[in-house]
């Protein structure tokens, strides 16, 4: 008996082996299509990776790779003793984190609301006004936030004037900067993000409205009970997945709106490693600050899919 079983999963597997050559054999010029994507993720994607290696090097463009000192880990042990990288870190992680948590906090409540408007037609109007400013870059965005927020003649303070409070400099005041930047991420990012809580709460079943009715639930309990739980799952998997970009605060966004005067708390790891690099012209050190960066966030998405997997069940590989 044991023999026949082998012999039959045996004749399965190889029937399974001859049905994955006959499928290639038919789909070989759906693979072929891949090849130009796949050179161009070589050429431009994995073959820049080997300019890493000025991480470890004291780098001079007219020496190259192969010319250049070779310092080890100098560069790292000097990123964490210079108490302005150390600044730029915490920066990104609390612009960054206040970004993750308002922007899955008023996504879902901009969500629920408009999941009780009964009026399709205000639904969809308020739905895509609150979508628009996702489609616009920040450099579009960027300039029309200097003019509204303008200490002089900005709408803003012009609306504070009217209630006697002074002129405030949002953009170019340490103490403003930072929830500037974190309310106008929201104002760009809420309407994207709502469509991805809409569509949980649109997969809802509803004969658990209509029991909960009978119960005598009203809709604040029926949210509570039913609305909320029901897009748990895809609140985990949104949560986990953007541990992930734990240290992106932001680059366009930052860049379009910072200056010298609110880098004390407004300049982030991608903002000080464009200058260090590209202005400045410290190749190196500004490779080693973009590596350790990297790594963290590797270590932090694959924390994070962990995460989604356990808690949600979901996975991408």
């Amino acid at each position: 008996m044991e023999s026949q079983a082998v012999t039959s999963n045996a004749k399965t597997v190889e029937r399974k082996l001859k049905k994955q050559k006959w499928n290639f054999r038919r789909t070989w010029q759906l693979h072929v299509l891949l090849i130009p994507a796949l050179i161009l993720a070589l050429i431009f994607q994995y073959g820049p990776m080997f300019g890493i290696v000025m991480a470890f090097q004291d780098y001079k463009p007219w020496l190259g790779f192969t010319g250049s000192e070779w310092v080890g880990l100098q560069h790292f042990i000097t990123m964490f003793e210079y108490d302005y990288a150390k600044q730029v870190i915490w920066n990104t992680l609390v612009i960054s984190v206040l970004k993750m948590i308002f922007g899955l906090i008023v996504p879902i409540i901009v969500a629920l609301l408009l999941n009780e408007m009964y009026q399709m037609v205000v639904k969809r109007t308020v739905q895509t006004i609150i979508y628009l400013p996702y489609f616009l870059s920040w450099v579009i965005l960027g300039g029309i936030l200097i003019d509204v927020l303008s200490p002089d003649g900005g709408i803003v303070n012009q609306a504070l004037g009217l209630f006697g409070i002074d002129p405030i400099f949002f953009l170019g005041s340490n103490d403003w900067f930072r929830t500037t930047v974190v309310i106008s991420d929201l104002w760009k990012e809420t309407g994207f993000n709502t469509i991805v809580f809409l569509a949980a709460i649109t997969a809802v079943n509803p004969n658990l409205y209509e029991a909960a009715v009978v119960d005598g639930a009203n809709r604040w309990k029926q949210t509570l009970h039913i609305t909320l739980p029901a897009m748990l799952p895809i609140i985990i998997v949104v949560a986990t997945l953007s541990l992930g970009n734990i240290l992106n605060a932001g680059f366009d966004q930052i860049f379009n709106l910072y200056n010298p005067l609110v880098y004390q708390t407004g300049d982030i790891i991608d903002t000080y490693v464009y200058r260090v690099s590209l202005v400045n012209g410290d190749f190196s050190y500004g490779t080693a600050v973009g590596l350790f960066k990297s790594l963290i966030s590797l270590v932090l998405i694959i924390i994070g899919y962990r995460l989604a997997y356990k808690y949600a069940n979901w996975r991408i590989f």
